[in-house]
C-alpha cells in the first residue's frame, strides 16, 4: 500500500510527520428503506419501471380498495420514448371486470403520480394478488394520571368522545408542566 507510506523526500526546513490513510466513508448509516429503491433499480427497469416506487407506493396511487385486487406488473414504453405506455397489471379474476370498468380512473391516478402522460393503455392479466401489508399505527397508551379536578367536570359534557378524549390529554400535559 502506497499510501500508508511516509513520503520519501522530504520538504526543505521541516520535518514531515506520515499522516495515516483513512478510507472515506459513506457518511452516517441509511435506513434500510432508504436503499430499496437503489437495490432494485436494475430489476424494475428491466419490467419497465422507470421509478419503483410506482410498485411501493401502489396502494398510495389507487386507493387501498383496488390495491387488493391488482398490481402493476409492467410499464412498456415504445422504443426511445417515455411516453404513451402500456401498464400491465395483474387482477385477481373475480374482480377484473371492476377493474375494467374503472381503468380511465386508474390512467388518470399514474399519470398524476408521474407528473405527464406517461400510460395511454392499460392490459389485464388475471392473476394472483398478494394483498398488501397493513401497517398497523401503534396506539397511544392511555394516560394514568387523572385529569386535574378543576378541567374534569368541564370535559364531561362534551359529546364528542374523540374530542373529549383530545382535551383530557391536552389537560394532562398541562397539569403535568404545571407540576414541574
Amino acid at each position: 500500500m502506497e499510501r500508508d507510506t511516509p513520503p520519501k523526500s522530504a520538504p526543505k526546513g521541516g520535518k514531515t510527520v506520515a499522516r495515516r490513510y483513512e478510507r472515506p466513508r459513506g457518511g452516517p448509516a441509511k435506513a434500510i428503506s432508504d436503499l430499496t429503491p437503489q437495490v432494485g433499480r436494475q430489476a424494475f427497469r428491466r419490467f419497465g419501471f422507470v421509478q419503483s416506487s410506482v410498485v411501493t407506493r401502489w396502494p398510495e396511487i389507487v386507493g387501498e380498495t383496488h390495491a387488493r385486487v391488482c398490481v402493476p406488473e409492467a410499464i412498456r414504453f415504445p422504443p426511445g420514448e417515455k411516453t404513451e405506455g402500456i401498464l400491465q397489471l395483474v387482477v385477481t379474476p373475480a374482480h377484473a371486470p371492476l377493474i375494467q370498468h374503472v381503468i380511465p380512473e386508474i390512467m388518470e391516478r399514474v399519470n398524476r403520480f408521474f407528473g405527464y402522460k406517461a400510460v395511454a393503455r392499460i392490459k389485464l392479466r388475471q392473476g394472483t394478488v398478494k394483498p398488501p401489508r397493513a401497517e398497523e399505527r401503534p396506539k397511544a397508551p392511555p394516560s394514568l394520571k387523572p385529569i386535574p379536578m378543576e378541567l374534569g367536570d368541564s370535559l364531561r359534557d362534551i359529546g364528542d368522545p374523540e374530542l373529549r378524549t383530545v382535551l383530557e390529554s391536552l389537560a394532562r400535559s398541562i397539569a403535568s408542566q404545571e407540576d414541574e
